[in-house]
């Protein structure tokens, strides 16, 4: 038996690990095992090249959890290692790359890392108070050999009996980690870090590993049933996804990978089953922010790539060029599994739009490449459940709904229940309304608007059609102006002159007597705003245009009202009925709304 001291100019070492890599202990799992692999991986490489001709055997790694002993043993079959290997590769390579990383983050705690690739051996000690080491190499008339560390400089190494070749790695646990102590923890750690690892790891009776994932494959072995069974692998609660990509690159980078398309939501929460990063089937981190593109945030599934640099703080991701144009790649083969889609099945596409567009114009808000090849099959959808291409609508409106000064006019509403009398008012003029209810819709407007040439879009609420698509088709009012002035002073009595401006237009008699829009340009900033977080516009209290026809029957009716109660009842059921329309009738006042309606249907 020798001893010696480990050379590092670090006064202590290993408090310093424990502190930097406080949050992240349970890493240590992932470091060990991932070594066991590499040793595994390494013997069958030597033995493929004829440099091993032993029998590879059973090369299975064993996690052993003695909680009575308080030890955790790593075990495996893989190439092990001589006296001087261990003093080369344990006490000094390791130690130093652990100095060398402690000098590096120690006063940067803060800094978030993507991973800790490159802690390996000594991630150990973030949970033990000693650690040993029994080795075998797989070289001939090799001997084997113990090594013991309890966390200081100091160290023992020693020859040992050992049967078979391989590496045990004997974790004495700390008192202070004791959960790391419980099967259950440990289980949960190997299914998180290692669930696709290359070499079978058991841990208890169970194998915890899949050894080739599906995205280790080629695509024309899979079936979409295997791409199915390998979703559900990854989130067992989760729907069946829409379509998947199956990533395959080796040059100028190596990215692998499969990314699902699941069935998006009309909002924002943050997906609980998120898109996962693997280095080399070792799991990294499910925060892929920064390496992907964020509208690709949405999507689910695997991205394997070792050229993604670990190690390293997440605002150096940003400007690091491998990840530039792997992120670009991804963003690319997306935009082209859509075209494919869509050119295959328009059909199927068209049933599929709901549950994608968000994705598609989060991506077209956000990208300008992906804009220029998702234009092709971005679709519009009327209220008639119509879906059309950007160019096909282009072509359908352009001869009724082009204003008098050359303008196309987009109309739209975010709900054609709600909003349908205005709806039918604009189909009886044969105008499309667009069906735009995506919580970006109001960012996805403005971009079309930039985008497409002497275009604008209006809800159809936003003002009466005679304004929204301006033909100078005018018609003359009935009403004088002493008349509007006395109407217009009964319904400021009835309203908040803050939330409302009563306007009186010329409309056909058919229409209805009031009618209440709502500024196409304060309402969309406020929407804005308001998915932005500022909070300035959100505030602001809605304003809205209460537009009197002063062309319809039931106008001069009540101004021919000789009975004051009569007139007053007349006026606030038009009114109401108005509001009802916008959905701004509620609580007392639409109590009374019933009230009133059914003594007048008696």
């Amino acid at each position: 038996m020798s001893k010696g001291t480990i050379q590092v100019h670090t006064e202590n070492i290993f408090p310093i690990i424990k502190k930097f890599l406080y949050s992240d202990h349970e890493i240590f799992l992932r470091e060990l095992v991932s070594n066991a692999v590499d040793a595994s991986q390494k013997l069958k490489a030597l033995s493929s090249m004829a440099e091993f001709d032993g029998e590879l055997g059973d090369l299975t790694i064993e996690i052993l959890l003695d909680k009575e002993a308080r030890t955790i043993t790593l075990r495996d079959r893989g190439i092990g290692m001589t006296a001087d290997e261990v003093e080369k590769y344990i006490t000094q390579i390791a130690f130093s790359g652990a100095e060398e990383f402690v000098q590096h983050y120690k006063d940067k705690s803060e800094a978030q890392l993507i991973g800790h690739f490159g802690l390996g051996f000594y991630s150990s000690f973030m949970v033990s108070s000693k650690v040993e080491i029994v080795t075998l190499s797989y070289k001939q008339d090799a001997k084997g050999v113990r090594w013991e560390c309890d966390g200081s400089p100091e160290y023992i190494i020693e020859e040992f009996e050992k049967e078979g070749r391989g590496t045990d790695v004997i974790l004495h646990i700390a008192e202070d980690a004791n959960e790391f102590l419980e099967e259950a923890r440990i289980k949960g750690l190997l299914k998180k870090y290692c669930k696709f690892l290359p070499v079978e790891i058991k841990f208890g009776t169970e194998i915890i590993n899949n050894t080739q994932p599906a995205w280790t494959k080629k695509p024309s072995l899979l079936s979409e049933n295997d791409y199915r069974l390998f979703y559900r692998e990854l989130y067992p609660m989760a729907d069946d996804p829409l379509f998947h990509i199956h990533l395959n690159v080796d040059y100028p980078f190596n990215l692998t990978g499969i990314l699902y398309f699941p069935k998006f939501k009309n909002n924002f929460e943050q997906n609980r089953d998120r898109i996962q990063l693997y280095s080399n089937q070792v799991f990294v981190t499910d925060s892929v922010e920064n390496i992907v593109p964020d509208f690709l945030m949405l999507m689910k599934g695997v991205i394997d790539s070792p050229d993604i640099p670990l190690n390293v703080s997440r605002s150096y991701l940003q400007s690091d060029a491998s990840v530039k144009k792997i992120s670009s790649h991804i963003s690319k083969k997306v935009a082209e599994k859509l075209e494919e889609l869509f050119k295959a099945d328009r059909t199927d596409f068209e049933k599929k739009w709901d549950d994608v567009k968000v994705f598609i114009q989060y991506g077209m808000l956000s990208d300008e490449k992906f804009y220029e090849r998702a234009k092709s099959f971005c679709l519009l959808k009327t209220t008639g459940d119509k879906c059309y291409t950007l160019d096909e609508f282009a072509e359908l409106v352009k001869p009724n709904q082009t204003d008098r000064h050359g303008k196309v006019i987009y109309l739209y509403t975010p709900d054609a229940v709600q909003q349908h009398s205005y709806v039918a008012a604009a189909n009886e003029r044969g105008y499309e309304v667009l069906y735009m209810d995506s919580p970006v819709d109001a960012h996805f407007i403005g971009l079309l608007e930039q985008k497409l040439t002497d275009t604008t879009f209006a809800r159809v609420d936003a003002d009466i059609l005679d304004k929204l698509i301006d033909k100078e088709e005018v018609t003359a009012s009935m009403l004088s102006k002493e008349q509007e002035g006395a109407l217009k002073s009964m319904l400021e009595k009835m309203t908040d002159k803050e939330q409302f401006t009563v306007v009186f237009e010329s409309l056909q008699p058919k229409e209805a007597p009031l009618l209440i829009t709502r500024d196409e340009f304060s309402r969309r900033m406020k929407e804005m705003s308001a998915m932005g977080g500022m909070q300035f516009m959100g505030e602001m209290k809605d304003r809205y245009n209460l537009v009197v026809n002063a062309n319809h029957p039931l106008v001069s009716k009540v101004l021919l009202e000789p009975d004051s109660a009569k007139q007053h009842e007349l006026l606030k059921q038009s009114l109401d009925l108005a509001m009802l329309s916008q959905n701004l009738l509620k609580g007392e006042a639409l109590t009374h709304f019933i009230q009133r309606s059914l003594q007048m249907i008696n």
